[in-house]
């Protein structure tokens, strides 16, 4: 059974800098390229990192460039976002998931997805 669970999530202020982790089971984590998404109330869910499977490229839109770090630790089967700097805009639902890392991130190119972990920028 593949499973992708996120956690770090939960109410944070601003110009914090909380980190994402995403836990893989079920599959062969180490063979996937990973990414990280996002959804907020009313909008579309949008990219905000992906790394390759092999060599571990990276890849961000304009929008996560300079905050937002990805990795991961495939002797864990863990897939981390570091956020820095939080804004009320960042929040949002953030999800992990497997798939093919592309320059232009994209939603299509995964094919298992977590839950989500809700986070929220408030003061």
């Amino acid at each position: 059974q593949v499973q992708l669970v996120e956690s770090g999530g939960g109410l944070v202020q601003p110009g914090d800098s909380p980190k994402l982790s995403c836990v893989g089971s079920g599959f062969a984590f180490e063979w996937f390229g990973l990414g990280w998404f996002r959804q907020a109330p009313g909008k579309e869910r949008e990219a905000v990192a992906c790394i390759a499977e092999v060599g571990g490229a990276t890849s961000y839109p304009d929008s996560s460039k300079g905050r937002f770090t990805v990795s991961r630790d495939n002797r864990k089967s863990t897939l981390y976002l570091q956020m820095n700097n939080l804004r009320p805009e960042d929040t949002a639902v953030y999800y992990c998931a497997a798939g093919r890392c592309l320059q232009n991130i994209t939603p299509d190119e995964y094919e298992y997805w977590g839950q989500g972990t809700q986070v929220a920028v408030s003061s």
